[in-house]
């Protein structure tokens, strides 16, 4: 099992309770996918803690499960000290229509190298589709086979891969296949599974976009934004109408209002309108996430008041954030007396300076040596032509430089010669580099989490879930 290493965005602060419970309504709790978050949302009067994230291929990056355990544990917590129920709440946001950010995932093959599945481009002049209307489609079976074949041989792999199998099939979008993978992950454990895209939670939550239609934001748009004929589009406000940002196309408040009426999955809120829409429709006194997020909570705050009357702003809580270090870079790290901090630098830089230290102590003092001696006796002769002839200064210093070029020069074929001897400590610092900081990114924004279920089984998960219980101060 490999070491979990906590790595706190911010301290934990446990926000005030200024919320108060209430019932959630029918249209919102239709959204929500069948399991026991959905049936304390049925029991009365609660309290919620929320996250969410866009769909990705496979749940996407760790960061992403690392949101959804954070919202549980911080939902326990505050049921333990406050002595009401609150339930956690995973917001899947299927209007999101980045398809380059869903389209693909990252693990670790069977040699521990980053290796990536990418399940098809959306074309340039293709529309943007929201990722609820965007199947999986025959690509799946492909990248399902690609994470078969790439991963070693171990078992826990047959389950993972049936887990997976059973949630991202070719008819299903790729935001319902997100959801349901993370509720037969997570919703055994009290994680509400919500698909804001859900026809039914976006007739409840028409009424307040639409009241978005009368703030104008600093790029001159208003927050919201309706699917029109090259898919989703911003509106901006234009006499006494509405126009689309790329496709130009016109709508007055009136064809809105129909929209939201007959077709509100149509109509949806943009980054900022969307935290106010959901403290509307839930009583949320927390949301737990990423740094950006946490970044951007305060400019929507002029939000909440056009969307409702008295809608309290939830507070903004720094999600869990962690690093898997498995055995063999810990050995590593051990060996040399590195920390993870060491991985955090550009590629070879760390491998040339193992290298570096691997040269013979007298070897090394005789380098510097020869560079002093070369900077004391080239400052002396430009001391003495200094006298002589001023003019010549410069062509002493470039002497200089060429000499001391020419021992570094030395330097770095030795080096070289040393890499070449040491080919398995290169190798084994690029692979635990790949491990820990995947192609130069932290971990937990890259690598997805099926790459080391397969790898350890569900006893990870667990481990996690106790390590993000410990971050939340659980008992």
């Amino acid at each position: 099992m490999p070491r979990i290493v906590a790595t706190p965005i911010a301290p934990l602060v446990l926000p005030e309770r200024r919320v108060k419970a209430r019932a959630v309504a029918p249209d919102v709790i239709a959204a929500a996918l069948p399991g026991p978050g959905r049936e304390r949302l049925t029991g009365g009067a609660v309290l919620a803690v929320t996250t969410g994230q866009q769909p990705g291929l496979f749940t996407g990056p760790l960061y992403t499960i690392y949101k959804a355990l954070s919202a549980i544990a911080l939902a326990r917590r505050l049921e333990v000290t406050w002595g009401a129920p609150v339930v956690p709440v995973f917001w899947v946001a299927g209007d999101d229509h980045d398809f380059s950010e869903a389209n693909h995932a990252w693990f670790l093959d069977a040699q521990g190298d980053p290796a990536e599945i990418r399940l098809r481009e959306r074309p340039t002049e293709a529309p943007l589709l929201s990722l609820a209307r965007e199947p999986c489609g025959e690509e799946i079976r492909t990248a399902l086979a690609q994470l078969r074949a790439g991963t070693p041989e171990t078992e826990f792999k047959g389950a993972v891969l049936a887990w997976l199998e059973t949630s991202y099939r070719p008819e299903v979008t790729l935001a319902d296949a997100f959801a349901d993978a993370l509720q037969a992950l997570l919703g055994d454990r009290g994680l509400v599974v919500l698909r804001a895209h859900d026809r039914s939670i976006k007739r409840a939550a028409a009424p307040h976009v639409l009241r978005g239609l009368s703030v104008t934001l600093p790029d001159g748009y208003t927050p919201v934004l309706v699917e029109a004929s090259l898919g989703r589009d911003r509106l901006r406000v234009e006499g006494d109408g509405f126009v689309t940002r790329r496709s130009a196309e016109r709508f007055t408040r009136a064809m809105l209002e129909q929209i939201a009426r007959d077709e509100p999955e149509r109509l949806s809120p943009n980054v900022l309108l969307r935290p106010a829409v959901e403290a509307a429709l839930l009583p949320t006194v927390a949301y737990a996430g990423g740094p950006a997020e946490i970044g951007y909570l305060p400019a929507a705050a002029p939000l909440y008041e056009v969307v409702g009357a008295g809608i309290e702003r939830q507070a903004p809580v720094p999600r869990w954030s962690g690093v898997m270090v498995e055995g063999r870079v810990d050995k590593l790290l051990a060996r040399h007396g590195l920390g993870l901090e060491d991985f955090a630098t550009p590629p070879g830089a760390l491998e040339a300076r193992l290298v570096r230290e691997a040269l013979p102590p007298a070897v090394v003092v005789r380098f510097e040596e020869l560079r002093q001696a070369l900077e004391e006796r080239y400052a002396r002769v430009a001391e003495a032509v200094e006298g002589v002839d001023p003019t010549l200064a410069r062509s002493v210093q470039s002497a200089r430089n060429s000499a001391l070029g020419g021992v570094q020069e030395i330097e770095k074929k030795l080096l070289g010669s040393l890499k070449r001897e040491n080919e398995g400590l290169v190798r084994q610092v690029v692979r635990a580099r790949a491990a820990v900081y995947p192609r130069g990114e932290p971990q937990e924004r890259m690598l997805t989490l099926a790459t080391f279920l397969i790898r350890y089984g569900p006893g990870l998960l667990k481990e996690l879930e106790q390590e993000v219980a410990r971050w939340a101060d659980l008992p």
